[in-house]
């Protein structure tokens, strides 16, 4: 409990803070439309590996494509048996970024598929990256740095972080560009991250009193459309250039984010609460299995066997009494209203959901 309200408390500072926070550029609110990364992703093998490879009875994709790759460097494996543990099949991505130049490095991301232990210290061998279209627009290749380690015997093994997975800083070179013509366009469109029609129309002004003049008109809660022309600037380039550092207020949405998973609750400045009153209880189901050996007598003529038997409980543990979350006008008054119940952080996530259910909660509840 001690821990809920610490990290509440903390989250009610951050928030303190945000509501006198400056405003912020529009670079940081909108994406540019047709300005955007692209994915690519290849197939390849990993070798120099510490015997920590893939299985190559289990895997036999990686014998295949090392087999492939021997034979194009011109040596004749076909018929011949072997099985090193050095090598694994990966597959590897990445992200092309917009405006990228042939000959330009990007980072990758390598993935084991088989059933390597592990890729720390392995090279990636030279690695195609194709498109959705099929083409290719990068090759990849490089020593992989991996994100933990692996170690096993005959009798244990350790696993620290995910040694199964690494990434090669600038690993890949851009052999292809996106076509693109960006400084033919006569308008452009900007599109919100978190679609509101409130931010749109604070942008939809920004722009125009910078410019003195109607640039920008608001289509949509996503969407503000620019004119080239109207802006007097000589490119689009010099136009965005001009318009991404203009600040902008954006509107603040009462939002409630839970994560199940880990327990973890956020909450937006502006959520409110109408007085609830609150009862909560604790149902455990525990299970037990221990089975029984029944043995024959001494040299009689019978069988050991096993009978199962399991022992089922259903346990209510005592939870809190009907209570009374007081109607809080701020994020301080909701969150000491919520921990007057003295419940922990998951048993919260459940009392969140209810609440909204029955409308006391004013805010976008968001479970993850």
């Amino acid at each position: 409990m001690q821990h809920l309200r610490l990290f509440i408390g903390i989250l009610l500072l951050l928030f303190a803070q945000s509501a006198n926070a400056s405003p912020i550029r529009i670079k940081d609110l909108v994406e540019f439309d047709g300005v955007r990364s692209n994915d690519l992703v290849g197939y390849g093998l990993v070798v120099g590996l510490n015997g920590t490879g893939d299985g190559l009875r289990n895997a036999p994709f990686t014998e295949e494509m090392l087999s492939n790759i021997l034979e194009r460097l011109g040596v004749n494996v076909t018929g011949e048996q072997f099985r090193p543990k050095n090598v694994a099949a990966v597959l590897v991505t990445a992200s092309l970024p917009p405006f990228a130049r042939a000959g330009s490095p990007m980072d990758v991301t390598v993935s084991a598929i088989g059933d390597a232990n592990s890729l720390l210290g392995g090279t990636l061998i030279m690695t195609p990256l194709n498109a959705a279209d099929g083409d290719i627009y990068a090759v990849a290749q490089g020593t992989i740095i991996a994100g933990g380690a692996a170690a096993q015997g005959d009798g244990a093994a350790v696993i620290q972080g995910v040694p199964t997975a690494g990434v090669i800083p600038s690993g890949a070179i851009i052999e292809r560009e996106v076509a693109f013509d960006f400084a033919g366009m006569t308008t452009l469109r900007l599109a919100l991250r978190t679609p509101d029609f409130t931010t749109a129309g604070r942008i939809e002004m920004a722009i125009n009193q910078d410019f003195e003049r109607a640039v920008a008109v608001m289509l949509d809660a996503g969407t503000v459309e620019l004119s080239i022309a109207a802006s007097g600037m000589r490119s689009p380039a010099h136009a965005l250039g001009r318009i991404e550092n203009i600040m902008v207020e954006p509107e603040r949405r009462a939002r409630v984010v839970v994560d199940q998973r880990s327990g973890t609750i956020v909450m937006g400045e502006d959520v409110r609460i109408s007085r609830v009153a609150v009862s909560q209880g604790n149902l455990t189901l525990r299970i037990q299995e221990a089975p029984l050996v029944v043995q024959p007598n001494p040299f009689a003529e019978g069988e050991t066997v096993i009978v199962p038997r399991t022992d089922a409980a259903i346990i209510e543990e005592p939870g809190i009494g009907l209570a009374e979350v007081r109607e809080g006008t701020s994020l301080s008054e909701v969150v000491a209203g919520l921990n007057a119940l003295g419940v922990a952080p998951r048993d919260m996530i459940d009392i969140l959901k209810s609440i909204k259910a029955s409308g006391a909660l004013h805010a976008e509840f968001i479970v993850r």
